[in-house]
Order: structure tokens, then sequence, then C-alpha cells
């Protein structure tokens, strides 16, 4: 069988990669080894699907090479999203931060794109295991064959000239991810950088975070720091540690042994606060818990006055240097991770194919021509709120013209 277009992985981006290309009048198959389409769309958003961010910049990506996602954004935006789902009648409302979610289900969204391939006349193959991909193009097997690769299924054999890599990413394994992405690039030399998981919660020593086990549910708006990151949205405590939409946020920029900082009080002064009530009888505890939840005020106290060897008294009865040590703990909590939590509850993958390795423009290796990488594969990470989507749609879309 020979195919114009073979795209493994029927993911988010592969599907938008489909579309464009079948609107060109390619022949296109989407091969993917679930039996379930497009899963991770399924489960995003607590189901809704936060689809996109209405103000996705390059600036809310990590990349070693954090110039590379401008060009493939700026050609597919958000509006050109927002128009394909408004054309298939799909309600939608931001929930936050320009955070776009469907009103309904995200059934919807993925209803969408299988009814845009099939518009376009996509092949569907779907489960089906990839079990070989051969380089045909340094030793061509038929005379005036354009062929580049043969990919070798357990189903068939297709012969292609574009084969474009849209399964990527180690998170969430439970519903099907898997390295076949990072392995094709090996196979081909492309240079792969270091994986780890991304937009994940913080998992704390038993010794760093035994006064905290207790407050299991208790969330805080916070602004959390860590390498030259900050974010400020919800700290959600669990049994194990921290997670949260900041706490996911700063994992992509934490490394191991590093410290996270914490302002609990970001848009008020710990050191005002305390000379305001400086002649006040009330117990520190107590006042802090006007302002702060009250078990976790009781959890921070206990451990943080432990460390700084100060008791808990009456705001009169401290020495000014006292309440000085205390506010700067309260806006520069210092806490050391020990771990993630994994890619079973990554949201993403941090690192991938080296885009080094890419044109930016057609998303195509440098040194394998006819291979194409798109998606979550890639050295492109967003952040939280839908800017992974729109690296999908804006990656697919970028191969798509040019495949």
């Amino acid at each position: 069988m020979y195919k114009d277009v073979v795209i493994v992985g029927a993911g988010a981006a592969g599907m938008m990669c489909a579309i464009e290309a079948g609107k060109r009048n390619r022949s296109v198959i989407l091969i993917d080894h679930a039996s379930k389409l497009a899963e991770k769309i399924r489960i995003s958003g607590g189901g809704r699907c936060n689809f996109t961010n209405r103000y996705t910049t390059a600036e809310n990506f990590i990349s070693g090479n954090p110039h590379f996602c401008r060009s493939a954004l700026a050609r597919f935006t958000p509006r050109d999203f927002i128009a394909l789902i408004e054309k298939h009648d799909i309600r939608y409302h931001e929930k936050k931060l320009g955070q776009l979610f469907c009103d309904g289900r995200s059934q919807q969204i993925i209803d969408m794109l299988h009814s845009e391939c099939d518009a376009v006349n996509v092949a569907w193959q779907m489960p089906s295991t990839i079990k070989t991909i051969e380089n045909l193009s340094s030793d061509r097997r038929k005379p005036g064959s354009e062929s580049n690769f043969r990919v070798i299924t357990e189903r068939n054999t297709i012969e292609t000239k574009s084969l474009v890599i849209a399964t990527g990413g180690l998170s969430i394994p439970q519903i099907g991810a898997s390295p076949l992405g990072y392995q094709i690039a090996n196979q081909f030399g492309i240079c792969v950088t270091p994986l780890r998981p991304g937009l994940v919660g913080l998992i704390f020593s038993a010794d760093e975070f035994s006064g905290f086990k207790e407050i299991s549910g208790v969330a805080i708006d916070t602004e959390v720091s860590c390498n030259g990151a900050s974010f400020r949205e919800n700290v959600l405590f669990t049994h194990r540690g921290l997670s949260g939409p900041a706490i996911l946020q700063i994992s992509s920029y934490w490394k191991p042994e590093k410290h996270i900082r914490l302002n609990l009080l970001p848009q008020q002064s710990a050191q005002q606060i305390f000379l305001f009530h400086r002649r006040s009888t009330v117990l520190l505890p107590n006042l802090l818990a006007r302002y702060l939840p009250k078990r976790f005020v009781q959890a921070w106290c206990a451990s943080m006055l432990a460390r700084l060897a100060i008791t808990a008294k009456p705001i009169c009865d401290y020495r000014e240097n006292e309440l000085l040590l205390v506010a700067d703990k309260l806006h520069d909590w210092q806490i050391i991770p020990s771990s993630t939590a994994g890619y079973k509850k990554a949201e993403v993958t941090l690192g991938g194919i080296d885009t080094l390795e890419l044109s930016s423009r057609t998303m195509e290796s440098k040194r394998m021509p006819g291979l194409f990488f798109i998606g979550e594969v890639l050295d492109v990470t967003g952040h939280l709120g839908g800017f992974n989507f729109q690296w999908a749609w804006s990656s697919g879309y970028a191969a798509g013209q040019v495949v």
C-alpha cells in the first residue's frame, strides 16, 4: 500500500496534521496503537477540554530553543482554532486567564476532529501496532518510486513519502502513552533532550512534610517561585506534598535538590500586619488565621516556630526581630521537594526531540527528508492552561501544509 502521508499517533497534533494534509488532496492514513481515539483530549480539563488559551505567546513555552515555537504559533493561532469549533457550533467559555473550555464534554472536540478528517478522506488504522520503519530514501527499491519510508505494522505494509511522528510523551501511561516517538528518533540518529515529568505535583520527604499530612485538601492562594519562574495561583496540600495550579506550573522549572519558594501572603505585608497589631494580646496563630486557613496556620506555626526557636504567644510579647523572622518566612517559605509525583500524574513530558534538528516552519527533520515530528514529542512544553493543546494544533497545522 502507498500513502502520501503516514501519521503515527491519532491525537490532537496528528489529527490536525491529517486534516490540513487532506485539504491539499494528499492521501493520508492515521495509525494509532490505542483502541479509543484521543483519550488525552477526552480526559483533559476535567472532561471539558481546555482546548486553547486566548493569550498564547512563545513565552508560555519551555524549550531548549525558546524561539522555535514562534513560527508555528503565528501561523495557526488560538483565534484560528476558535473559528473551527464555532464552525461546528461547539459552545465554550473562558474559565480564567484566557483558558477556554467546552461548555459540554471533551468528546465534542474529538468528534469535530474526526469529522474534519473524514471530510478530507483521511484513512484510519487503529488499533494498530508498528513493528518496524525502514528508510528507503537512500536505497530506492522501485524505479521511479518517491517513497522515503516503509512502515510495517502487524496488519500491513505502507510506503510513504512523508512520515509524521505525532506520538510522544510519557505522561499518563495508563491511557496509552508510549516512548515510540523517541525510539523512532533514536533509530534515525535524531537527538532527544532529557525527559522528565512536567505539570505534576511535588512530593516531600516525611521529615520535611510530617506536620502537614493532616491538612490534605487545604488550598491557599500563593505565589510560588523557582529557577527564575514565578506563578500565583492556588497551592493544594496533599497527603504526600503539594499540588494545585501554582505547583503544577512551577514543577516544570524545578530540578532535584533545589528548593521552591512560597509567598503565602502575596497581596499583603506580614510586617505591616504585625505592626498594626503590635499591642494586641491575640496569639500569633490566631492572628494569622484571619488571613490564611486555620488548619494550615496551625500546622505551619507548629513547624516554623519550632525551627525558629520561637514560641506561640500574644503579639505584644514578641521581640521586634522575632516578628521580622516570622514575616520573612511568610513571604519566603523555602522547602525542598524530594521528587515529583511521576509520569503517572504528570500532564505533560518535558524535553523531547531536539528542536535544533527540525525546521521551525515545517517541523521536518533537517537530516532526514520526509520525516516530521509534531506535538508533545518535541522539546516544546507549554504552561498549564490550554497552551499544550494550542501547540498541538499549531505544530500539526505547520506540518500539514507541506507533507
